[in-house]
This record gives C-alpha cells, sequence and structure tokens, in this order.
C-alpha cells in the first residue's frame, strides 16, 4: 500500500466499515450500535453520580420484569412483573407507530398525546360506565378509539391541506384544546371526589384484566398487546405491500415528484393523518381503559411524546419500533425500582432515554462517517493497485 493509502485507511475506517458497512443491515446495525454509544454515555453519567452502571442497569431489568429480584410480595412474581411492563408498552407501540406512519407520509404528528386523550376520554363517557357484558364493551371500546382517534388526526390532515396550516401547529394547539376541555368535561361530569381524576372505569370495559388470579399469581393481562402486535404487521404490510404505502412514502419523499407522478398528493396527507390518529386512538384507549383506569385532568400522558423518541430509534420501521418500544419502556418502568434499590436518582432514566434519542439522532451522522470511510478505503486500494502496474 502506498503512503499516501496507509494516511487515509485509519484504524476508525476500518473499524467502522467492518462493524457498519454492509449496507443491507444498516437498518438494524446503526441503530444498535447507536443505543451501545448512549448506554456507555448513561453508564458515564451514573458513575459520575457515585453508583455501579451495572448495578443500576441490573435494578432498571428488575424493575421491567425481565431480570428476577430478590424477593417478591405474596403472589407477584417476575411473571406478574413482565406482565405490566408489557401492559406499559402496549400504548407506547401504538403510539410510536402513530408517530411512524405519519414520518413516512413526510408529516410530523405531535399531537399523538392529544388524540390519546380524545379517545381515552371519549371512550371512558361513552362505555367506561355502563353495566354491559364485557365481550360488549372491550371492542365497543376499541371501536371508539379507532374512530376518534382518526376524526381528530384526519382533522389535522384536513387543516394541513385546505389551509396549508402546519400540521406541528395545529397538532399542538389540539392538544392544548383537548387537554383543557376535557378536563372541563372531567371536573363538571366525572370527577372522583377523592382522587380528583375521573372515575374508574368498570372492569368490563378496561383493556387490561386486571388482578386476574393464574396459578397462584395475581397478574395484569393486557388484552391490547396482541392487538398491538397486529398492528405491527399491518403497518408493516401496509407501507411494504400495498399501493397506498407506496403513495405515502412516495409523498413523504418529494411531494413535487408525487403529484407529477399522478399522486393524489392532498388525499394522502389526509389518508396518513387519519391511520396516525387510529393508532394513536388505540394508544389511548389502552393507556386510559387499560394500564390506568382513569384520566388525570390538565395533562398529556408523556407516551405521545416518547413515542416520537420510539419511533426516531427504530428509523420509523414496524419492526424496529416494536424493539425500540420494549428498551424505552423497560427504562421508564425500570426507573423507580432502581431509584428504591440503588439510590440512582430516578430522574437519570430520563437522562438515559435523551441520551438514546440524541445517539439516534445521530444515526444519518454514522452513516455518512460509515460511507466516508467506505470511500477512502476504496481509493486507497485503487492507488495501490496503481502503484502495483506501475511497478510491474
Amino acid at each position: 500500500m502506498s503512503k499516501r493509502g496507509e494516511k487515509t485507511v485509519s484504524m476508525k475506517d476500518r473499524f467502522l466499515v467492518r462493524l457498519l458497512g454492509n449496507e443491507r443491515w444498516q437498518a438494524i446495525t446503526i441503530p444498535v450500535f447507536a443505543i451501545l454509544l448512549s448506554l456507555i454515555a448513561a453508564a458515564i453519567v451514573i458513575l459520575l453520580v457515585g453508583k455501579n452502571p451495572l448495578t443500576a442497569f441490573q435494578s432498571l431489568m428488575q424493575g421491567s420484569g425481565l431480570w428476577p429480584k430478590a424477593s417478591y410480595a405474596a403472589k407477584k412474581s417476575m411473571l406478574t412483573d413482565f406482565m405490566s411492563f408489557l401492559d406499559l408498552m402496549t400504548p407506547m407501540l401504538f403510539a410510536a407507530l402513530a408517530v411512524a406512519v405519519a414520518f413516512k407520509a413526510g408529516l410530523f404528528n405531535i399531537g399523538v398525546s392529544g388524540q390519546m386523550l380524545c379517545a381515552g376520554f371519549a371512550a371512558t363517557a361513552a362505555v367506561g360506565y355502563l353495566e354491559i357484558p364485557g365481550v360488549v364493551a372491550k371492542p365497543l371500546v376499541v371501536l371508539i378509539g379507532i374512530v376518534v382517534g382518526a376524526l381528530v388526526g384526519g382533522l389535522i390532515g384536513f387543516l394541513k391541506y385546505r389551509f396549508n396550516i402546519n400540521e406541528v401547529v395545529s397538532s399542538i394547539m389540539l392538544n392544548y384544546i383537548a387537554q383543557y376541555v376535557i378536563s372541563f368535561l372531567i371536573y363538571t361530569n366525572y370527577v372522583d371526589p377523592v382522587s380528583r381524576q375521573s372515575r374508574y372505569v368498570l372492569a368490563s370495559a378496561r383493556l387490561t384484566l386486571a388482578d386476574t388470579e393464574i396459578g397462584g399469581l395475581k397478574m395484569n393481562i393486557p388484552l391490547g398487546f396482541i392487538l398491538a402486535l397486529i398492528a405491527v404487521a399491518a403497518v408493516k404490510f401496509l407501507m411494504d405491500k400495498t399501493r397506498l404505502g407506496y403513495e405515502l412514502k412516495t409523498v413523504g419523499a418529494n411531494s413535487k415528484a408525487a403529484r407529477y407522478a399522478g399522486i393524489n398528493v392532498k388525499k394522502s396527507i389526509v389518508a396518513s393523518m387519519m391511520i396516525s390518529g387510529c393508532l394513536a386512538g388505540l394508544a389511548g384507549v389502552t393507556y386510559y381503559l387499560g394500564y390506568y383506569a382513569s384520566i388525570g385532568p390538565r395533562t398529556l400522558a408523556s407516551t405521545g411524546f416518547d413515542a416520537i423518541a420510539v419511533s426516531l430509534l427504530g428509523n420509523s420501521n414496524p419492526v424496529g419500533i416494536l424493539f425500540s418500544s420494549f428498551l424505552i419502556t423497560a427504562i421508564t418502568k425500570g426507573s423507580t425500582y432502581m431509584s428504591s434499590t440503588v439510590g440512582v436518582p430516578q430522574e437519570i432514566a430520563s437522562v438515559v432515554t435523551g441520551l438514546i434519542l440524541l445517539f439516534s439522532a445521530c444515526g444519518a451522522y454514522i452513516q455518512y462517517l460509515v460511507k466516508r470511510s467506505k470511500d477512502r478505503m476504496t481509493e486507497a486500494q485503487a492507488e495501490q493497485h496503481n502503484g502495483k502496474e506501475v511497478d510491474g
């Protein structure tokens, strides 16, 4: 190899190309690499507060039911903790899929929390307090969540195409409108005088079978989790195998080119926001009538905002989102146990989540570094080959 080639190809270049150079797998390898970097950074932060990172990460997994604890309360076990973890993960998975569908069409649905609240309140008010069998109430809750979420999401899409109102602005405004209007309705019609939240919905309307005893264990069984897995497969099929999915991706890549190709851009905008709203509505009913059984006034679920990080981390790919939802929920769920057992401040979990988001947002830059390293190696190999021909 020539001296120039030796100077150009560094150990860093070789490492990046060997580890991340396969373009076929970069959609997986780069996010995983970003997560590893973020966990290393998080470990440094934990060391700075005087705690052992390995112990802290272990306690995170214990709090999520991913690692056994030293002891459990009566009728509790690692399985009951894990079922509670899946219960919390369910609305996160729906919400992240909602963000991803909008992303694919070049839109930013920051109003997922508001759509969740609208769907959750509508289902609570319409079905949550009715004395009807669960086989009727639960499907009604799901149906209301889909319809209300689609209507709110579709309204944002309509404002976008009809009046060219930026979807970020309209969704943020609708978040505030939903938050305060629904708070007023709760305080005037549905408030619990003790908790100052909405009254707890009846068990027949809940999408979580709370305190269900199986094999001597009392656990929360999230019925919506199976529906969430179906949604992952459905969104994957929609985006990869259908004409509508192709049109949404084309509009997201270049709306002018899509219009030139004969795609109805306005229709695609509304359709993407309606689908996104459907998924956000499902997130709402599995959150407010699933993991929780009531609604706190004047608050928006952080799930809708955390879902943005989850979607970015999963590269807006439904399968990637499944794994990123698992990771972020594990951090969120295990943070309380980590704080109580290890003494690491619970806010550190938010720091870890923020670091994951930060590093995942650098995915495009990491991809650029890998490409640059490959170009350097190619140039060096060409230089070496030319040098051999001259010597010959």
